[in-house]
This record gives structure tokens, C-alpha cells and sequence, in this order.
């Protein structure tokens, strides 16, 4: 071969390798069908490294899915790309949060958490933008017609909580954000209590960012009295430390000598027993407070999902494992983390569903209204929204989903407290 010709070859394999690597640069995944496909861009936000509830988890598992999903070809061929905002759980990070998505051209936001709904709802709603599987923390989240809960929210899980309460406690005391959201844990919480003819719960509002709940605390431990009381927090991630002031409080008080720290240093069940929900109690929490030894040994935990040790998590757990690395946000035990996973299969369902080269924010959302059924491998019922599957409740129409699991803290663990899902509709239809 002469050296004009050698030079000339070395010249076209080098060019071709070039071309390649500017098309991989682009966005051509591995398995992709000839890059022809656009990729799908979406959003996750999430409050992080405020004084109130955070939840860093949600947008970490979103990017640990996006690189596990392209790690196998994308999404019926399209590369995931996951954009983050934090939220700051303010109304103006929320609105922020939301007009980024829409200069993003975001044709979803999916799996994230804000109380602050009003303020994102209505930059989504303008520009057309489904939201998928946010937290269920926000009214907006159950009323906004581009809005598809994957969950039943804290309206579920606190109607649900009151008919858990109710088999054990003769008393509850509800300790609960002094917030319009907060306002409405009452009335979900009776109407779970009547359905077992139970007399209604002690509204107790409080601070969601207070440094200590002493004052609450004790008049909670008060009114849930001494026989077979129970105690009752939602303050999200001040939960934690509504109960460290609970447990802090003094013995051999009038209310009926509670030990205030579960289990008591005899060992013998305490006077009152406390209790809250997922989200505001979790395995991630009684793990950091202790395990077997945690205040929480004992508590009674409404959820959304089967215990984190449930075989249908398998699939989640292995991508955790894999694409989230050393990333200590992902814990699989985490309810954001779950919902998160659940909300980006909801996504992934829907992408191959409509199996064509462009995804569109209308083609999501179209497809959803159309009634495009999602199976989440046991996790959740077959999720579906169209509008026979809404359960239609005041204030909350969009539900699809109103069953809730019964836990309880045994030896550090969340476990069920009875086998299989609590269907809780026709109770969130009766709260006022």
C-alpha cells in the first residue's frame, strides 16, 4: 500500500471515529433505534437544606432512574433527561421550580414534593405540563386537571390513620401544622375515628419549624389521658422532633404517669402510645433515633405502600443499588424515594405506550386522560385516570388511589400490622 493511501485511509477512520463520538455527545443511547428518537426531557423538585421538611431523596432517585433507564437504551428509545430544582418549601421556589420546567420545555414534571401547589400548578397548567406522582402533600395535587396522583395523599393516609386509631386508642390526641394544609388533617382524621364510632380526636395546631414541642407535647400527653391513649404527630420532618419533646417530658405527671419514651425504663407498654403516618415517620427516621431502642418502638404508621422489605420493592432496590452508588439521598425506605420510583414508572409506561419518535407534554397527558392503565408491580393498585376511576371526594376529586397499608415499629422495623392494602374511599368521601 502506498504512503498516499495509507494516509488517506487512516484519514477516513479517523473522521468516522470522530462522528461517532459527536454522536454519542448528543444524545444517541446505546439501543436506541438509529438516534432517530428526540430525547424526553422532565423535572423533578424537591424542598432540601431547609428548616422544614426536606426531601433530597426524591430528585436523587430521579437521577439514579434516568441513568439506569439510558443505561438500557432510554425510554422506548429516548434518552431521559432529569432536570432538579430545589424547591426551598416556599411559594416563590415552587413558582421558580415550575417556570424552569416550562423554559426547559419539560414535558413532565414527575415524582416531586411541594406544599406549595397554587404556586406551581398554575405555570404547569399554562403551558400545558403534566404532573405526575408528585408527594400528594398539596390540594392543588388532587384537583388540578394535569395532575395524576399516584397516591392518595394525606387525605388517604390520615382518614386511614383514624381508622387504624381506632381499634387501639380510646383517646387521640392529633398534633398537626398550624397551615391551611394542616387544617384539613382533622376532619380526615374523625372521619376515619367514626367509622368505628369513636369520638373525635384533640386538635392540637403547632409550628412546623419549631426547635421544640414541649408545650404541645405535654397538653397532647394530657388529653390522650391514661387508658389506652394514643398520641398522634404530622409535622412531616419535625415529627422527629415533636417526639424527642414528648419523650422529655417529666413522669408521675397528672395525666396518668406516661413514660413518654415508648416502652418506659420498666419495660411494660407505656400509658400513651403515639403514632403518625409515612412521611412523617419512617423507616429512615427510627433507624437514626435508634432502631430497636428508637422512641418509635411501638408506633402505630399508616402508609401508602407495602414495608420496605416487601418483594415488590426488588426492582427498585436493585437499581438503588446500582446507578445510585455511594449516594446516601436514596434510601429505599424512604417514602419520597418510593413515590419517586413509582411516579418515573408511570412515565416509562407511558412513553412505550405511545411508541413514537417525539414525546410531547399533550401526547402524556392525553394519553393518561385516555385511560392508559399502569401497572406498578403490586405497589399500587393498576393506576388509571380516567374519569370513572376519580374517587370524586370533596376537595380532593382526583384520587385514583384510596388504599392505605397498616404498619407498626417492632423491633426497629416497620412492619405490617395487618397483610395487604386498606381501601380508605369511601372514608376521605365522608370527612368534611
Amino acid at each position: 500500500m502506498t504512503g498516499r493511501r495509507l494516509t488517506s485511509l487512516l484519514a477516513y477512520v479517523t473522521t468516522a471515529a470522530t462522528g461517532a463520538s459527536l454522536l454519542t455527545g448528543c444524545g444517541v443511547l446505546p439501543g436506541a433505534t438509529g438516534g432517530s428518537r428526540e430525547p424526553v426531557t422532565v423535572m423533578t423538585w424537591a424542598p432540601d437544606q431547609t428548616r422544614a421538611t426536606n426531601m433530597p431523596g426524591m430528585p436523587a432517585m430521579a437521577q439514579a432512574y434516568a441513568r439506569w433507564v439510558n443505561s438500557q437504551g432510554g425510554l422506548d428509545g429516548h434518552e431521559l433527561r432529569v432536570i432538579t430544582c430545589n424547591e426551598q418549601n416556599t411559594s416563590a421556589g415552587a413558582a421558580d421550580c415550575a417556570r424552569r420546567a416550562v423554559r426547559e420545555n419539560a414535558v413532565a414534571v414527575v415524582g416531586s414534593y411541594s406544599q406549595n401547589g397554587r404556586a406551581f400548578m398554575a405555570p404547569l397548567e399554562a403551558a400545558g405540563i403534566p404532573y405526575i406522582g408528585g408527594y400528594g402533600i398539596s390540594e392543588d395535587e388532587f384537583t388540578s386537571p394535569l395532575s395524576y396522583p399516584v397516591n392518595g395523599g394525606q387525605a388517604s393516609l390520615i382518614a386511614g390513620h383514624g381508622m387504624q386509631l381506632a381499634e387501639s386508642c380510646r383517646k387521640v390526641s392529633l398534633v398537626r401544622p398550624d397551615t391551611i394544609a394542616g387544617d384539613k388533617l382533622p376532619g380526615l382524621l374523625n372521619s376515619g375515628l367514626r367509622k368505628a364510632s369513636h369520638r373525635s380526636a384533640i386538635d392540637i395546631p403547632a409550628l412546623e419549624d419549631a426547635a421544640e414541642y414541649s408545650q404541645q407535647a405535654d397538653r397532647a400527653r394530657t388529653k390522650a389521658g391514661r387508658e389506652d391513649g394514643c398520641v398522634t404527630a404530622v409535622l412531616g420532618e419535625r415529627t422527629q422532633t415533636f417526639f424527642d419533646s414528648f419523650r422529655r417530658l417529666p413522669t408521675g405527671a397528672a395525666d396518668g404517669d406516661a413514660k413518654g419514651e415508648e416502652g418506659g425504663k420498666d419495660g411494660k407498654e407505656p400509658a400513651v402510645r403515639i403514632s403518625s403516618v409515612l412521611g412523617s415517620v419512617g423507616q429512615p427516621v427510627i433507624d437514626r433515633t435508634g432502631g430497636a431502642h428508637s422512641p418509635f418502638e411501638g408506633a402505630y404508621v399508616t402508609g401508602w405502600y407495602p414495608e420496605a422489605a416487601d418483594k415488590s420493592w426488588a426492582p427498585m432496590r436493585k437499581v438503588i443499588q446500582e446507578h445510585a452508588f455511594a449516594d446516601n439521598r436514596v434510601d429505599p425506605a424512604d417514602a419520597g424515594v418510593q413515590t419517586t420510583w413509582i411516579a418515573y414508572t408511570v412515565l416509562k409506561e407511558v412513553v412505550e405506550g405511545l411508541d413514537q419518535d417525539t414525546i410531547t407534554a399533550a401526547k402524556i397527558s392525553h394519553a393518561l386522560d385516555r385511560g392508559a392503565r399502569i401497572d406498578t408491580g403490586g405497589l399500587t393498585p393498576t393506576l388509571r385516570w380516567k374519569y370513572e376511576d376519580l374517587l370524586g371526594a370533596p376537595g380532593f376529586p382526583r384520587i385514583v388511589n384510596h388504599e392505605v397499608t397498616f404498619q407498626v415499629v417492632r423491633q426497629g422495623r416497620l412492619v405490617a400490622q395487618k397483610p395487604g392494602f386498606v381501601d380508605v374511599g369511601e372514608t376521605v368521601l365522608s370527612a368534611p
